[in-house]
């Protein structure tokens, strides 16, 4: 039996793209999702899904033990999902703060917490964690975001060491802007600012960030850990 990957944030955007490049590659996919109307669409994309909550423990808890009880251990966890709350700091609310804080950092850890179970039972395991640029760049209007994501490599420095000796990595990787629905929303003008700013002068395909998770999840990668992969078209070089 191929081996289980599940991906939070899966319905969309770079989750969707995640999970198709690993069924791609022979996985098994778990589609964790928040909404049941994404059931049916991640159903006929041939994926497993799963309704998981990330800032719940428990609902993260219920997700791997359907996962696990349908399609048998998982041996890789992709922490995709995230949410944004812009804004200037001086008007941002603590729900703002908190929102994204415990989606993007918090909700990443329980979920690599619950993953390293039975990753530490079947001793090797793949914990892949999806940051930004942002979180290496910062951005202004984006603190809590950009301190969001930062922290995930903290996560996965600490996870690749505490876990390393049982055969598990932790890895980060760190998309720049990528063609989806989000940027295709900005002005012409604020689009040719961004690309200006990107060595390739162009955006990235979702595509092109699934297929590094693909990598860090192979054989090939057995040897990487605690690193940050970033894949940006060099707009964070040097950070």
């Amino acid at each position: 039996m191929s081996d289980v990957v599940l991906v939070t944030g899966a319905s969309r955007g770079i989750g969707f793209a995640i999970a198709t490049a690993f069924k791609a590659a022979g996985y098994q996919v778990a589609a964790a999702h928040r909404s049941a109307s994404d059931e049916a669409v991640l159903k006929a994309a041939g994926f497993f899904p799963v309704l998981c909550e990330v800032t719940d423990s428990t609902s993260v808890d219920a997700a791997f033990d359907t996962v696990e009880a349908a399609l048998g251990p998982v041996t890789v966890a992709v922490a995709n999902a995230g949410v944004t709350r812009d804004g200037l700091v001086l008007r941002m609310s603590d729900d703002d703060i908190d929102a994204v804080l415990q989606t993007n950092l918090a909700g990443a850890i329980k979920v690599a917490r619950r993953a390293a179970k039975s990753m530490v039972r079947a001793k090797r395991g793949r914990l892949i964690f999806i940051s930004s640029v942002v979180g290496l760049l910062g951005s202004a209007g984006q603190v809590n975001y950009a301190a969001s994501k930062s922290g995930l490599v903290g996560a996965a420095r600490s996870l690749a060491r505490e876990l390393g000796g049982r055969g598990i990595t932790a890895n980060v990787v760190a998309p720049g802007f990528v063609e989806t629905d989000m940027t295709a929303a900005l002005s012409e003008e604020r689009q040719q600012t961004i690309l200006s700013q990107i060595p390739l002068a162009r955006y990235a395909q979702p595509a092109e960030i699934a297929d590094v998770c693909v990598f860090l999840a192979s054989s090939d990668a057995a040897y990487i850990t605690g690193t940050v992969l970033n894949v940006d078209g060099g707009l964070g070089m040097g950070h």
